[in-house]
């Protein structure tokens, strides 16, 4: 039985330096072969460094990626791995503060919310329009994109805006 290829992308938004070859190398191991980032500055966070990692792989490589990056400190990083004919795509989201979030995706990118997963959001709002929001936010996973959103866009060319109040 032949195993159903995938391709994927790790995208390490923030990284202290130190970390940055422990990365490299836990990456590789995942993947059975070496790999080499090119780093960059990462400017919204004096110190870090910032990289992205095209892959290929049998399905599931994804998920060897994400739990062998998992558990240091200071590290913030998305993992995707796109569909095949044999298994959904995926997406994993890890931050210091909430760990990881996985989702399933569909060919486009988009996180698909499973039909019990709704259903486990609308028993638990009962009604409560501002609870089945809040329910459904945490099943797309809002608080990790808000997280590294500004970290996602940081560049060497473009200015990085902090907004502390809005509206």
């Amino acid at each position: 039985m032949a195993t159903s290829m995938t391709r994927g992308v790790v995208m390490i938004h923030s990284a202290p330096r130190a970390l940055c070859p422990h990365l490299e190398w836990a990456v590789g191991r995942a993947l059975g072969r070496a790999v080499n980032f090119d780093w960059e500055d990462q400017p919204v966070l004096p110190g870090a460094r910032r990289a992205e990692y095209f892959w290929s792989g049998p399905v599931g490589t994804g998920a060897a990626i994400t739990s062998a990056m998992h558990g240091w400190e200071h590290l913030r990083f998305e993992v995707t791995e796109d569909p095949s004919a044999a298994s959904d795509g995926a997406r994993w989201m890890h931050t210091p503060d909430l760990g990881i979030h996985h989702a399933q995706t569909d060919a486009a990118g988009n996180v698909v919310v499973g039909e019990d997963r709704i259903r486990y959001a609308m028993e638990l709002a009962a009604r409560d329009v501002h609870d089945m929001q809040r329910e459904l936010q945490v099943a797309l996973g809002s608080a990790w994109d808000d997280e590294l959103e500004t970290f996602r866009h940081a560049s060497d060319d473009a200015a990085v805006v902090w907004l502390h109040k809005v509206g």
